[in-house]
């Protein structure tokens, strides 16, 4: 049985995000394992709520801490509530050191984590991707799957393929992670940046062989241009199209994920993002 890992924050908790990975889990036979990153260095209450009034007191501390406690519990109950009555197998992991050393950690044992694109484990809200989106996209020892504000079924998957191995590693990892949507429509992009007379699709015999072991369904979309804007206008009003490419890591990296691509495709498309490492 495969493990795939939601990240959650207990105190900003995302039903959408948890709905999606229930979902997905449910299709692959999975078992899902929600990470609740109860960073210790980490509150829902600002410092003016801290030192307005009487100043920082003791009693003040514990109120606010109980309120995130509160927060904390009434999450995790949240989940399996839903986890139950989707009837899938389920456990609840509370990691209390620092958020984004502990996913790195969770990593290593898990076929997949399951994340909110705006996450930040702060108070703070930033411009996608977050800096800790990317420090996880960098670091990561298993493929991550970014659901966006709205999250429907897939109808739809598009591989970004660029003829490097990193794009045809996390054709095969989602295969195997999601036996259950190889019944869907299926694309094959490849952006030709220098076309001598029309776009080609790298490696076409081998690709397509690959293809056809694991798709029934397989289109091949060749486009030329610079790959940022070709792939932002071929994907601007999709929907239930969940994109698949391989990653930036250690000095390797696909084309289709250096770090560009990876603010433009989070920027510019709500769409769910799978990014598998080689």
């Amino acid at each position: 049985m495969k493990k795939f890992i939601v990240a959650i924050d207990g105190l900003k908790y995302s039903s959408n995000v948890v709905k999606s990975a229930i979902d997905l889990a449910k299709q692959s036979g999975a078992h899902v394992v929600g990470v609740f990153l109860d960073d210790v260095t980490y509150h829902s209450y600002k410092m003016y709520e801290l030192v307005e009034g009487e100043g920082i007191t003791d009693r003040k501390m514990s109120e606010l801490g109980e309120r995130d406690e509160q927060l904390r519990r009434t999450s995790t109950a949240e989940f399996e509530r839903l986890c139950r009555q989707s009837d899938i197998s389920f456990s609840v992991h509370h990691d209390r050191n620092i958020a984004i050393h502990e996913l790195f950690h969770e990593s290593v044992y898990a076929d997949l984590i399951v994340i909110g694109a705006d996450e930040t484990f702060t108070n703070f809200t930033e411009n996608k991707p977050t800096r800790f989106i990317r420090d996880l996209l960098a670091e990561t020892q298993c493929p991550v799957l970014i659901i966006p504000d709205e999250y429907n079924s897939i109808d739809k998957i598009a591989f970004l393929y660029d003829g490097q191995p990193s794009s045809v590693h996390a054709i095969r990892n989602f295969s195997y992670l999601f036996p259950g949507l190889t019944d869907k429509k299926v694309e094959v992009v490849s952006v030709d940046t220098k076309p001598a007379l029309k776009p080609v699709i790298p490696q076409a015999m081998l690709i397509k062989e690959f293809m056809k072991r694991r798709f029934a369904n397989t289109t091949y979309v060749p486009l030329d241009g610079i790959p940022e804007n070709e792939i932002i206008k071929h994907f601007q009003f999709e929907k239930n199209t969940v994109i698949v490419c391989g990653a930036y890591r250690r000095g390797s990296v696909s084309r289709w994920f250096r770090p560009s691509m990876a603010d433009t495709l989070m920027q510019e498309l709500r769409l769910p993002i799978f990014v598998a490492h080689s």
